[in-house]
């Protein structure tokens, strides 16, 4: 079960999968636009919701938006699922990233960035928690998402399907634009601390690096993977007029 407890978030997720939604708390008095049109979808979903004074929803989540609500588990989708709907393969690969913020930030960034799904290794990495939903905006309902147990396989797996793996880290002698993302490809991103991993970076074709040129050398993961991301779409689209 998972708990939502921002606006953004459950709005879009009555918009697109009203069926995990299971009950809903809106706080009494609670006087906002997005209030009252998550009380419209509600209705029309006929999902049920009940309204609550402030102190029942701080007990239940604090730092919530005036809703509190409960959804059953996001679906968890296969790799072939994710190639299948397909047409030029764009996937995130993470490797170890267990910061939820960092999570939805990504999650977030790979949506806009039109990415066709995110690839998760099942152990060592953030769950799909409320801080997670919430900072990807509801983002996370439209993305699939894929869980492996086993990340270095799966990746040989992509490379047979035909796509181009490109590890993202710091300190390498090409740079991210230094490739042409035009192709089916995986953006291949590190855990916060470490990196990639060893076996994860040598199953990767090109390794490339966003320079830095200030006193902090690194970048936050979520930075990083924006930067990629919207280098993908600036190839994809050059010459192309966006609707």
């Amino acid at each position: 079960m998972e708990k939502v407890i921002r606006l953004n978030p459950l709005l879009e997720a009555l918009r697109h999968s009203p069926e995990r939604v299971q009950k809903i708390f809106i706080q009494k008095g609670r006087e906002r636009r997005k209030v009252g049109e998550i009380l419209r979808l509600a209705r029309e979903r006929n999902i049920p919701f009940v309204f609550v004074p402030a102190v029942k929803l701080n007990s239940l989540a604090p730092g919530h938006q005036g809703v509190v609500a409960f959804l059953s588990a996001h679906p968890f989708y296969s790799i072939d699922d994710i190639l299948a709907s397909a047409k030029n393969p764009f996937l995130v690969l993470l490797d170890e990233v267990e910061d939820p913020q960092n999570l939805g930030a990504i999650i977030r960034s790979a949506e806009g960035a039109g990415a066709d799904g995110v690839v998760l290794p099942a152990r060592r990495t953030a769950g799909l928690t409320d801080a997670v939903l919430s900072v990807s905006a509801g983002a996370a309902e439209y993305l699939k998402l894929a869980r492996v147990t086993n990340l270095p396989q799966a990746m040989d797996e992509l490379k047979k399907r035909g796509l181009w793996l490109i590890g993202a880290e710091g300190g390498g002698k090409e740079y991210w634009y230094e490739f042409d993302y035009t192709i089916p490809i995986g953006i291949v991103l590190g855990s916060e601390g470490r990196g990639l991993r060893r076996l994860v970076r040598e199953k990767c074709d090109k390794v490339l690096s966003i320079p830095l040129f200030g006193r902090i050398r690194s970048l936050n993961v979520a930075a990083a993977a924006a930067i990629f991301f919207f280098e993908v779409v600036r190839q994809r689209t050059a010459g192309k007029k966006v609707e």
